[in-house]
């Protein structure tokens, strides 16, 4: 055998020998490049999220602690059993009850502070276990609430959460005044209808009924026929005047306002639909006579408020202390002009007169207080952006804010 054929056949001997151990090590093929995980994908849960995951909400967006305080309109002591309550979609979430001093105040959020009953709804997205009981709940979810204060001897009224524009965590509601359910000296409410014979109290009932629905001269002829019947029928003498208002008919609805005044000078609606008539005419030493008799009776006067205040009486005191204090303005009673329009403010928390902040400013330029004076013009604009005179009001706003940067000091020559 020659030597080439040889060392071929010694060749095909080893590598018979030796392929299938290197086949046996062959590394493993490459993995495929990551794609999206399949349903059977060890790495990934197969248990569905909950539908009512949200989201998480911005710690700023929370509202954690919900407080106030409770005083009566007569100045008494608050009763011992006033009860706070938040309702939500008509279920009770939390109720507390005043201090002696009728502060109260809310942790949202907590289950320790929340009532046993007012559970959330399972739909709820804050019905899912807070881990930490302080973060409190989203604001959007207080659209849907109301605060409802309760006591005995009073009524029971509600407030709105979302009428509240404030912010932050932290939601101070002010004062909530409530009126006892029974005639107490100073009240607003006239006990008088429950003293009118039946006819006239139904006619009475059918004049609000015909008001109600706009329809003013039956309203007229009811109000007419109950004062005809009962001669001391307060309300139904208010409430003539108020018609024939409407129907611009000023010199009886004055007499009528007049006459509901004499027989009872506790009933304090006609002063201000009075001092209304005064504002429009200019009297400025009327609507101050007539403001003042409502203000000597507003417990409220006599109390140092630096909050909001809920009215929840039916006379908007708001409206007095506003045409008190532009009465005062006119007669350049500067001093008790700026107190009753800043009284005013406060009681003013749905903004029904965003013209007090223009009143507000008025008063501050005349101190010169400039800086308080933009802040209540740009606090108008705020409220009504499209009013007739924004764009009045805006070059009055740039005056003011020239008027208020700094002058710029200039250097004096050199006297020597």
């Amino acid at each position: 055998m020659s030597r080439s054929v040889r060392i071929f056949v010694l060749l095909a001997i080893a590598l018979a020998i030796l392929l299938p151990d290197a086949l046996a090590q062959k590394p493993p093929a490459p993995a495929p490049p990551p794609g999206p995980p399949t349903s059977t994908s060890p790495s990934r849960s197969t248990i569905p999220s909950s539908p009512n995951s949200q989201p998480s909400e911005p710690a700023d967006d929370r509202v954690m602690f919900l407080g106030g305080r409770v005083a009566t309109y007569d100045s008494s002591p608050v009763p011992n059993d006033v009860l706070v309550e938040r309702v939500c979609n008509n279920k009770v979430r939390q109720e507390v009850y005043t201090s002696p001093h009728g502060d109260f105040s809310m942790q949202l959020g907590s289950r320790a502070d929340s009532f046993p009953e007012g559970s959330p709804d399972p739909a709820s997205p804050s019905s899912v276990p807070n881990k930490d009981s302080d973060m409190g709940i989203p604001r959007r979810e207080l659209t849907n609430c109301d605060i409802r204060v309760s006591a005995s001897g009073f009524f029971s009224r509600t407030l709105s959460l979302m009428e509240v524009d404030t912010f932050g965590n932290n939601i101070d509601l002010g004062v909530i005044v409530v009126k006892r359910g029974t005639k107490v000296e100073g009240a607003t409410l006239s006990a008088i209808p429950y003293m009118a014979p039946k006819d006239a109290r139904k006619a009475y009932e059918k004049g609000l009924e015909a008001e109600k629905h706009g329809k003013l001269a039956d309203a007229h002829k009811y109000f007419e026929t109950a004062v005809e019947i009962y001669p001391s029928f307060v309300s139904a003498w208010f409430q003539l005047g108020s018609v024939l208002q409407k129907e611009n008919q000023r010199d009886e609805a004055r007499k009528a306002y007049t006459q509901a005044k004499t027989l009872d000078s506790r009933f304090l609606p006609p002063y201000l639909f009075l001092a209304s008539l005064a504002y429009e005419a200019g009297n400025w030493t009327e609507v101050l006579k007539l403001t003042g008799h409502i203000l000597d009776l507003d417990p409220l006067n006599q109390t140092n408020i630096t909050g909001y205040v809920v009215d929840l009486d039916p006379l908007n005191y708001a409206e007095a202390y506003f045409y008190n204090s532009f009465a005062n303005y006119k007669l350049n009673k500067m001093e008790d002009a700026e107190k009753t329009a800043l009284k005013a403010e406060h009681l003013d928390l749905r903004t029904h007169f965003p013209q007090l902040h223009l009143l507000l400013a008025q008063i501050f330029a005349r101190k010169n207080n400039y800086a308080r004076a933009i802040e209540e013009i740009q606090t108008y604009l705020a409220l009504v952006p499209d009013a007739k005179d924004a764009d009045q009001q805006r070059e009055q706003l740039a005056k003011l804010e020239k008027l208020n940067s700094p002058t710029p000091t200039v250097e004096k020559p050199d006297q020597r």
